[in-house]
């Protein structure tokens, strides 16, 4: 399929039990990267908080800096279905902040956007969706609620949290979200919610069970030196670059770089004509 992807064929994905692969990107190269690569989704996640801005949570991302980010991903021009994460307090506040914060991120070139929350968003869902804005939710650990969950941790352990899970993830189906991330919840309540709901499910620590899987592009090239427990690295970016950094610092101090294959010179009857040129004038 070479066609751009869009929410309904997410959809489309599921039904047919096709896995479906998400990656964040925040820049153009990873976008270009991640598309190259076959994911189905790029989500310009406000992850970039710690992973581009060094932030130590994502509360601090604004709006600005996501849209920023977005833009850059956007002109990757990706076949892939490209989400935009809205930033802490741009859309809890009211449907009309969400309605005109979400929108920038559409016309900016997102395909879709992404809520954190459950039941207490739900009516956020159904407004954007009403005037024509896709929307992904996220339920379980939600970093931007990390202060009221009490910090990064497993939820779905006990039966009454698990349950509530659930409602969660039929409230943002029936609000009209088309998939919903689920991150950091025990396997087997990551498991009940893809088999009582009709969208996708995209798991994030989540287990195996869902109908797709995210990371983080950082964690997956290995470009974050500790990444999560339930990141797999596919790579140690961090010592590739770093050394290919050092050996360029090394060369330029040993006057080994630049050689002649990496500069380019004048022709030698015009540097001859330069320096008579220049010594006529001393």
């Amino acid at each position: 399929m070479n066609r751009k992807l869009l929410p309904k064929d997410f959809i489309k994905m599921k039904r047919r039990g096709e896995r479906i692969v998400m990656i964040t990107a925040y820049t153009y190269y990873q976008a270009r990267i991640a598309d190259e690569a076959g994911v189905d989704g790029i989500l310009v996640g406000d992850s970039l908080g710690m992973v581009i801005m060094g932030y130590q949570s994502t509360l601090p991302v604004s709006l600005r800096e996501m849209l920023h980010h977005l833009k850059a991903v956007v002109n990757a021009k990706p076949r892939a279905l490209i989400v935009a994460d809205m930033p802490f307090l741009t859309y809890e506040t009211s449907v009309e902040d969400a309605i005109r914060n979400c929108g920038k991120a559409v016309k900016l070139g997102a395909d879709a956007v992404k809520l954190e929350g459950g039941e207490e968003v739900s009516d956020y869902v159904k407004a954007l969706v009403k005037v024509g804005i896709p929307v992904m939710g996220h339920i379980g650990l939600n970093p931007q609620r990390y202060l009221i969950i009490g910090g990064y941790k497993l939820l779905g352990k006990r039966s009454k949290e698990a349950e509530k899970l659930i409602d969660d993830a039929k409230a943002l189906e029936k609000a009209g979200a088309f998939s919903i991330v689920i991150e950091n919840v025990a396997a087997e309540v990551a498991k009940l919610i893809t088999e009582e709901v009709s969208i996708p499910t995209i798991c994030i620590g989540a287990g195996p069970y869902c109908d797709g899987q995210i990371l983080v592009f950082h964690d997956v090239v290995g470009l974050n030196p500790n990444p999560p427990p339930f990141a797999k690295k596919y790579l140690n970016a961090y010592e590739l670059m770093r050394d290919a950094v050092s050996n360029y610092v090394s060369e330029v101090r040993r006057q080994e770089f630049p050689t002649s294959k990496y500069y380019r010179v004048m022709p030698k009857e015009e540097l001859e004509d330069l320096l008579r040129a220049i010594k006529k004038k001393t």
